[in-house]
């Protein structure tokens, strides 16, 4: 599809996002076990990513230049999974397989089994190190590329995050971009009464990172945040997405039980039927 205009692209990603949460709803459904809820919310920053920002190339899934993306709330891979497929990595028809013995998609990630995937993810906390790791690794063999972490706004309570994000200032890391999904909901409840993990900006502006905080949702803010991002800073970027869980199904909006659980059938064809008028 030949784009011209930022509406116009705009407007094909919003199409493509609704596309995928059609997928996510249908892969979890059939294998009757998943993760809708933050899934769906991540639908919007992932499409983005990977049909339009992120440098990668379907035949050659190792490509040193690259850039790189880490899902590291890994149990929302069913939004990864679709992202991949549609791109081209493997073929549609594995969707259906999900967490079947027998096919490559995991509930949680696995970079053995999964072209695309650049590190294997479900234990929370780990991913921004990783990254960290990648884009380290970029400066020192001197390549450009970026990577890009995605995580979860209950995973930011692991310790082990914050020492990432002191690492990724000490050196500098400007070609790393974490994105929060901030939904405001983790496993059993909201963020603020688990564990507050407010004030978020304040807390990363200290650690030395640019932050940026956009609507997760907004096709247009998403694209104008990531495709302006500044490579002559000296520091990494953090940008807070404020999101909704369950994004699109009004009865998995704003739920924790919809945290990791399947629709029944009544539940799916409300479900189906939702995303596909919201055009």
């Amino acid at each position: 599809m030949h784009i011209c205009t930022f509406r116009e692209k705009a407007d094909y990603l919003k199409k493509k996002a609704r596309e995928v949460r059609i997928e996510i709803i249908k892969m979890i459904y059939k294998a009757q076990a998943g993760h809708p809820g933050g899934s769906l919310s991540a639908a919007d920053i992932v499409t983005i990513l990977y049909f339009d920002i992120l440098n990668i190339d379907v035949n050659r899934p190792q490509w040193e230049k690259r850039d790189r993306f880490i899902l590291s709330k890994g149990h929302a891979c069913p939004v990864w999974y679709v992202c991949l497929a549609k791109k081209g990595f493997f073929p549609m028809q594995e969707l259906s397989k999900l967490r079947k013995i027998g096919g490559i998609l995991q509930g949680h990630p696995d970079m053995r089994k999964v072209p695309g995937l650049d590190m294997t993810t479900g234990s929370l906390g780990q991913g921004l190190s990783a990254g960290v790791g990648m884009a380290l690794g970029a400066k020192v063999q001197k390549l450009n590329f970026k990577t890009y972490v995605l995580l979860g706004d209950g995973e930011i309570n692991e310790g082990q995050i914050w020492e990432a994000a002191m690492s990724a200032n000490k050196f500098k890391l400007n070609n790393l971009i974490a994105i929060l999904d901030y939904n405001n909901l983790q496993l059993d409840g909201f963020c603020n009464e688990v564990m507050p993990i407010e004030p978020i900006g304040d807390k990363w502006r200290s650690f030395g990172w640019d932050v940026k905080e956009i609507d997760g949702h907004n096709i247009k803010e998403i694209l104008t945040v990531l495709e302006n991002l500044k490579d002559h800073q000296d520091h990494p970027t953090f940008i807070i997405a404020h999101t909704i869980k369950g994004k699109g199904v009004s009865f998995m909006e704003n739920l924790a039980e919809w945290h990791g659980k399947a629709p029944n059938k009544e539940q799916f064809k409300q479900a189906i039927k939702e995303l596909e008028a919201n055009k």
